[in-house]
């Protein structure tokens, strides 16, 4: 998925988020926007991945919704 559509239909899919990455805050997901180095960051930072794993994460996140 691009970012545009990523972006787009993110408040839809804050939800499903939450429960992926459970230790990110409302506020935080809010904020990421459905951008996908913002949301990597995040989870990169809170969960202790590396940039690379995280932003494979989310690519998968984001194809599967």
């Amino acid at each position: 998925m691009n970012n545009d559509i990523a972006e787009g239909k993110w408040k839809q899919m804050v939800g499903r988020a939450k429960t992926a990455w459970g230790e990110l805050t409302d506020d935080e997901l809010t904020k990421a926007e459905g951008r996908v180095d913002k949301l990597a960051g995040l989870i990169q930072e809170r969960y202790g991945k590396t940039r690379e794993e995280a932003e494979r994460e989310v690519r998968q996140f984001f194809d599967r919704y």
